[in-house]
């Protein structure tokens, strides 16, 4: 048992440092990608045709009851299997392209109930009324539903990014080098050594993170809650 060193901690944090880079940019890809589906999602369901509806919901439903690293293991290794067979191989894709894919097929079902409640809790009256004052579909849009609907998706938008950025700690199951995984490497070079220390440094920095994910989205919802009430007295 080795005794515990405070300042090894720093140690790792300067060693961590560069693989938050892979972090951000896998919540990055994840945030385009799942929001764009997202998008579509919540649209089918506010649209209220009955196919596209259907398909969103069910889509919705399955995709809410599988646990991330199932997902994350049918994207990896099922899916590449599956293609196979038909003479696609996608083995070689960089492991970073799987992650996304996997956990944009997660958020983006999450997202779309985010970005359909915050649409349904702007009065649609508002959208009715900017329309008759002259405004085009597009300007009443843009200019009212827009800005109070991103104030009510905001919360949920954050929250939702902070947990996706500790679910992509599961990426190192499949290879991927990110924090969490260069972490289990420092500590499998160190043999053992200094696990403690290890852990709280990743600690840290998935605590940093969080910080400064809450903090720029609680500037964001001030700014936009400014934008919400001039939104509200035009309309």
């Amino acid at each position: 048992m080795h005794p515990f060193h405070p300042s090894y901690v720093f140690t790792v944090l300067v060693q961590l440092f560069p693989y938050i880079g892979v972090t951000l940019l896998m919540m990055l890809g994840t945030v385009i990608f799942g929001g764009a589906i997202g998008i579509l999602l919540a649209k089918a369901k506010i649209k209220r045709r009955i196919v596209p509806r259907a398909i969103a919901e069910v889509y919705t439903y399955l995709t809410r009851c599988v646990p991330s690293i199932i997902m994350l293991f049918i994207v990896y290794y099922g899916v590449p299997a599956l293609l196979l067979q038909f003479g696609i191989n996608i083995n070689n894709f960089n492991k970073g392209v799987f992650v996304i894919t996997a956990f944009s097929i997660l958020f983006a079902s999450n997202l779309g109930e985010v970005f359909r409640a915050a649409y349904l809790a702007v009065d649609p009256g508002q959208r009715e009324a900017a329309v008759c004052s002259g405004l085009s579909e597009f300007q009443a849009f843009y200019r009212i539903v827009l800005p109070q609907a991103a104030v009510h998706a905001l919360p949920n938008f954050s929250n939702m990014l902070v947990n996706l950025m500790k679910e992509g700690a599961l990426a190192y199951s499949i290879g991927l080098i990110d924090v969490m995984g260069e972490g289990n490497l420092l500590i499998g070079r160190n043999q053992g050594s200094y696990t403690l220390e290890t852990y709280l440094g990743m600690a840290i920095i998935y605590w940093a993170l969080t910080y400064v994910i809450e903090l720029i989205f609680g500037k964001l919802e001030k700014n936009l809650s400014k934008g919400k009430k001039h939104a509200t007295s035009v309309a």
